[in-house]
């Protein structure tokens, strides 16, 4: 099985959807308004399509939270959770 790891990233349009052959895991920023309007719709045709997913919120954090090099943006804590749970996500779905 594949996966792959998202950290704030702009949707697919819901018909591409289906195309995806991976399992998700999805880090959003709690604050980041422009692109968190897209999680509806994509959640909705990940569902129909049966994409295995995971969404994770960090309530607080604003887009780039994990850009350790950008302090108006940085979030220790929000990035090392994600950190964490990308780290056994992808352990999980990657071993042989």
């Amino acid at each position: 099985m594949t996966a792959a790891v998202s950290f704030y990233g702009r949707q697919p349009a819901p018909e591409d959807v289906a195309k995806i052959k991976a399992s998700l895991l999805l880090h959003y920023a709690g604050l980041d308004e422009r692109i968190n309007k897209g999680i509806p719709p994509f959640e909705a045709a990940l569902k129909e399509a049966s994409i295995d997913y995971g969404i994770y919120m960090y309530e607080g954090a604003k887009h780039a939270f994990h850009n350790d090099t950008n302090a108006a943006r940085y979030n220790r804590e929000a990035a090392q959770l994600a950190w964490q749970r990308t780290i056994s996500f992808l352990k999980e779905r990657l071993k042989e």
